[in-house]
């Protein structure tokens, strides 16, 4: 019988869609998964359980799940004896604190004796012990930022993303206590087979995580300006060079990290570069 890896994967909502476009870009392929708590994968030996992201943790250190994809929050805030392999660069998000909109928030010493309402007692637990703050902390499953509205918390601490929800509860975010992403989790007693299976399940993650962060360009170039232009696209190794048709000049292929994309193709053009073309990457390997 052959070896599959089990990933546990949230059910529904925006890291879900995010970890099926992850999983697509790898050439993994997830049937039925919208209506069963179990799913097949095509283009990889692997079974996918389909949870709440809160369960997630609990699955992986108990060997159900051999990984997971979740919100690094919730390892934090399960804190179960699971090892997270790498962040993954989607469904960012950060834990803040918000007030009221005409409370006039001076600092974390504010919160002392109040009542804050949250979905992540434990990481907030840990962050007013850090910083020496009484507060009462009330737990809460959802709807959280309702509670001000109605008389329950003087604050909370919460997901914030765009900060709409926020805005529509007459709510400000005051205090970014943590960042957040999806990332990918393992039970730290894989057998060799399943260590093997992870390790490829992270080269084509790898593979698409680099293509994501970069850019491939083709340009024009003087060769008169040859040797400054390439000064300032290094590429993996060095960039491609062809000759072109017109006499003098140069076509120019590389790789541009999308950090440093608008500010290599200003230089580029003050270099005498014409006729840049920017095209996505689907995949690159290294």
């Amino acid at each position: 019988m052959n070896t599959k890896i089990t990933l546990a994967i949230q059910k529904s909502g925006r890291l879900n869609e995010g970890t099926i476009e992850l999983l697509n870009r790898c050439g993994i392929k997830i049937s039925n998964g919208n209506n069963h708590l179990k799913a097949l994968a095509e283009g990889f030996p692997m079974e996918v359980l389909l949870l709440r992201d809160d369960d997630i943790p609990q699955y992986v250190a108990d060997g159900v799940a051999d990984i997971g994809i979740l919100g690094y929050n919730e390892v934090l805030e399960k804190g179960k004896d699971i090892e997270v392999i790498r962040e993954l660069g989607f469904s960012r998000c950060r834990l803040s604190i918000a007030v009221p909109r005409d409370v006039n928030y001076s600092g974390r010493q504010w919160l002392s004796g109040k009542r804050i309402a949250t979905s992540y007692p434990e990481i907030l637990k840990k962050f007013l012990n850090q910083n020496a703050i009484d507060a009462d902390i009330h737990t809460i499953s959802g709807s959280v930022e309702i509670t001000p509205g109605i008389g329950m918390a003087d604050a909370i601490f919460e997901i914030v993303s765009s900060g709409g929800t926020l805005l529509s509860n007459n709510l400000k975010e005051v205090d970014v206590i943590m960042k957040s992403e999806a990332v990918l989790v393992a039970n730290k007693n894989l057998d060799e087979q399943k260590s093997e299976l992870l390790k490829k399940l992270e080269f084509r993650i790898e593979a698409v995580r680099k293509a994501q962060r970069n850019k491939y360009i083709l340009l024009n170039a003087p060769k008169d300006k040859l040797n400054q232009i390439i000064s300032l696209i290094p590429g993996m190794k060095s960039p491609t060079v062809l000759p072109l048709a017109i006499e003098g000049w140069c076509s120019l292929h590389s790789v541009v990290n999308e950090d440093d994309f608008w500010e290599v193709i200003g230089r580029l053009k003050d270099a005498g570069a014409e006729g840049i073309l920017v095209v996505p990457i689907e995949k690159m390997v290294i």
